[in-house]
């Protein structure tokens, strides 16, 4: 098994101390994110001159960016996690139907996953948020519904694949039923290429949570997100750019790197490549 290159060690590192900063960051951040300080408001940070007290500097009514930074990060990643598992659970399901029942359940059940693939995306979570107006439960749902189809196509193409392998056969012989041939013998053995998925799904709904936050249509105050944060910023990148700057990075880094960890192990995982290799 071959050992991970420097640059996986750095995107692992990155998310890594994303999501420590996530769990932890509250206890060393030194102020609330909800404190406000009128008269620090669009403090520089630190290193160009601003307050120790706030040292990557202020927004607009005086809150520190560190405190906001941390509160964001742990939205964004809280929303994407929940809403790729949703898509992963469901889509899985989905395709595990579909591989089942042949015929016609499966011609409705693809059907209805190219349905899904062949509509933008974006414009379908700016209709349902104009329509039912936006709160946490639906926002994480749509965040969920992205990419399913994507997960339903993947579990029947590597369903079909498994159950013609001498083991599931031999397992239905016995007289297995569907629960226990799907859940403990082909469930196990197709996983890996559904996890893969998911490090490729996580950074394109954090990217979409972003995005639709960015707009006011994701998050709304009192909470925040990254892509929240950088919204408020838009109007301040000439005078107070650090607004932007701060959580803008934090987003590029996190995404790319859990692109980088998603590449290396499909590279790991897929035997399809593992062949081509040796």
């Amino acid at each position: 098994m071959s050992r991970p290159n420097a640059i996986t060690l750095i995107a692992g590192g990155i998310l890594a101390a994303a999501v420590g900063t996530a769990i932890l960051g509250n206890v060393f951040t030194p102020h609330l994110v909800t404190d406000q300080a009128l008269l620090s408001r669009l403090k520089p940070p630190a290193f160009m001159g601003g307050s120790a007290e706030f040292p990557l500097g202020t927004d607009r009514i005086g809150r520190d960016m560190v405190a906001r930074l941390v509160a964001g990060l742990q939205m964004s990643l809280s929303v994407a996690l929940a809403g790729t598992l949703i898509g992963a659970i469901f889509g899985t399901f989905v395709g595990f139907l579909a591989a089942h029942f042949r015929g016609l359940p499966e011609e409705i059940l693809m059907m209805f996953v190219d349905f899904q693939a062949s509509l933008p995306f974006i414009l379908i979570a700016l209709t349902l948020l104009a329509f039912f107006g936006n709160s946490m439960v639906l926002f994480v749902i749509l965040m969920g519904m992205f990419g399913w189809e994507t997960y339903a196509r993947l579990a029947r193409g590597v369903v079909l694949s498994a159950r013609a392998q001498p083991y599931a056969r031999a397992v239905e012989a016995l007289g297995a039923g569907p629960g226990r041939l799907y859940l403990r013998h082909i469930l196990p053995n197709v996983a890996s290429a559904l996890i893969v998925q998911v490090t490729l799904t996580f950074p394109q709904i954090i990217l979409l949570e972003t995005s639709l936050s960015f707009l006011g249509l994701g998050i709304q105050p009192p909470n925040t997100s990254l892509g929240q944060i950088l919204g408020d910023g838009r109007d301040y990148l000439s005078t107070a750019w650090w607004i932007s700057v701060w959580p803008g990075l934090l987003i590029f880094l996190i995404t790319l790197s859990m692109s980088l960890l998603g590449d290396a192990l499909r590279d790991r995982l897929d035997p399809m490549l593992k062949t081509r290799t040796t």
